[in-house]
């Protein structure tokens, strides 16, 4: 997203940002109205449904028509149908986070649960158990198939509880394991590079 839609969306969501001119737009979808009927309607003074509007109108959420001596003024339904699809997708969205670090929920993670190569203890919560599970997972590689005293021996390395996490890792199906054998495997796409 460049820099111009970015603050072209923060300029909408600042626009809408204002219970006045929300309410504006609940009205006007409904019908056309002047600004002295708006004006009643909020109990504002007209400068300040002006003020409103003119705001509306820079986004093109409202226009206006003149009959006789009267200033009317209506949703765009059209262009607030083209700003859904234009901004309102999950890729647009999601650009919103171009400069926000991904991986910094993780690192605090293994700040707090990490001492070197060393867990200090499994995440009671199920999302930052998560963020170790994918951490540790990485030590084994894929494609290789563990005897069950392999798979407690790496595990081992980094945490004495070896059957719990080893059942996190197949109840979270980032490992399987054979029926009847004792042997695991890594499943490929659960981990984290």
């Amino acid at each position: 997203m460049s820099e111009e839609e970015f603050q072209a969306l923060l300029n909408f969501f600042k626009c809408l940002a204002n219970e006045n001119r929300l309410k504006i737009l609940g009205i006007l979808a409904d019908q056309e109205r002047s600004v002295e009927e708006l004006s009643v309607l909020l109990n504002l003074k007209a400068p300040t449904v002006s003020h409103h509007l003119a705001k509306l109108k820079e986004l093109e959420l409202v226009q206006m028509h003149v009959d006789g001596n009267t200033h009317l003024y209506h949703l765009n339904s059209k262009a607030l149908e083209q700003m859904n699809k234009d901004r309102f997708t999950p890729r647009q969205m999601a650009a919103l986070t171009e400069n926000v670090s991904s991986d910094a929920w993780e690192h605090k993670i293994f700040k707090a649960f990490l001492d070197g190569e060393q867990l200090k203890a499994i995440p009671a919560g199920r999302k930052k158990r998560e963020v170790i599970l994918k951490w540790l997972i990485n030590k084994f590689d894929i494609g290789v198939k563990y005897s069950e005293k392999e798979v407690n021996g790496i595990i081992a390395k980094h945490h004495p509880d070896v059957a719990t996490l080893r059942r996190e890792f197949i109840m979270n199906k980032m490992m399987e394991r054979e029926d009847g054998g004792g042997l695991y495997w890594r499943v490929e796409d659960k981990s984290i590079i």
